[in-house]
């Protein structure tokens, strides 16, 4: 496997591998959406409600099999279904009867023994809608109800987030749903950086006593991916946002044996606008670490990493380690079935 996708990589141009790079949110205009897959060359798309919203199972089929018919190399199609609050199509009656449980629902129902069985049904249910990327599970920990991430979370202890980060991970591996631990470093009682900066001046004694529990249990449990938040983690790096910080994914890569793919959060969301101002925030998410971007605005960011690479201040050698990690990733979840053949 690794022969043959390094020979893809090498016939790829700078443009595809750039490309492969962003999962980017799906243009809602039809067109726009199909030059995102064919002249953009995107790793992926993330699906939001609305792209559920006025469908039902047979048209998303349709929609997603036209993007996997259109792409060189097959896409990641992602959405945010975490449970809760946090579902996409399975709100709408027209999917499933009632949308899939928060975490803290399903433990409350039966435990890490529930949350197998959902993790289970969630995964085939994405599957068979052809979305095979999802943003979970929440390594997060919070024991205050007003706090935003609260909901969304397992529970505000270590070793029970732990044990469900670890259960999440295995099924989704089994199932070949590719899976993302967050948020990296751990979110905490933060505010919501949708909307603002926040900053979280906890001491690292924290973190490791706590936070970095559950994200140790996804790594060991085999974890393809880790997303990395947009708080500013003041002990370890006072300056920059985590997603954006070089010592922040050194920590992830070195202190935590991490060797996946790191991907950001959204780079659209305020936590990063408001911190880079009109600067690309991807070529300060790719020189720190990253491997995968994610946003919207792949139209003006992608042109600005090529332009990075093209004047050496990213290194072309840089974009190959994090692309063929991805090609790999693509192989081993049953995405891109041959290589020999795209």
């Amino acid at each position: 496997m690794k022969e043959s996708i390094k020979k893809l990589l090498t016939a790829m141009t700078l443009e595809e591998k750039v490309g492969q790079m962003f999962v980017a949110r799906r243009p809602q205009d039809p067109t726009e959406a199909m030059e995102a897959v064919t002249d953009y060359h995107l790793g992926g798309f993330t699906l939001y409600a609305c792209d559920f919203e006025h469908r039902d199972p047979e048209a998303i089929k349709s929609l997603l099999q036209s993007y996997r018919d259109a792409a060189k190399i097959p896409m990641f199609i992602a959405v945010d279904c975490e449970g809760g609050r946090v579902v996409r199509a399975s709100k709408y009656p027209a999917f499933r009867e009632s949308g899939f449980l928060s975490p803290r629902q399903l433990d409350a129902e039966g435990g890490l023994d529930r949350v197998a069985a959902d993790t289970e049904e969630k995964a085939r249910f994405l599957l068979d809608l052809g979305v095979n990327f999802n943003y979970a599970p929440v390594c997060d920990m919070s024991g205050n109800p007003e706090c935003f991430i609260f909901d969304r979370t397992f529970s505000n202890d270590p070793l029970a987030t732990a044990a469900y980060t670890e259960t999440v991970v295995s099924v989704m591996n089994r199932e070949h749903m590719v899976g993302s631990i967050k948020h990296f470093p751990g979110y905490g009682d933060n505010v919501d950086t949708h909307t603002s900066i926040a900053h979280d001046d906890r001491p690292l004694s924290q973190f490791i006593a706590k936070d970095l529990k559950p994200f140790e249990a996804g790594i060991k449990a085999g974890t393809p991916i880790v997303m990395v938040a947009h708080n500013i983690v003041s002990c370890m790096d006072p300056d920059c946002p985590a997603s954006l910080s070089p010592a922040v994914h050194r920590f992830l890569r070195e202190d935590m044996g991490f060797e996946g793919l790191i991907m950001t959060d959204s780079l659209d969301m305020n936590a990063i606008t408001l911190y880079t101002g009109d600067q690309a925030s991807a070529v300060a998410a790719v020189l720190s670490g990253n491997d995968l971007l994610c946003c919207s605005t792949y139209w003006k960011q992608m042109p600005a990493v090529l332009e990075a690479v093209k004047n050496g201040v990213i290194s072309e050698t840089r974009i190959d380690e994090s692309v063929e990690k991805i090609l790999a990733l693509k192989m081993s979840m049953g995405i891109m079935a041959d290589v020999d053949a795209v």
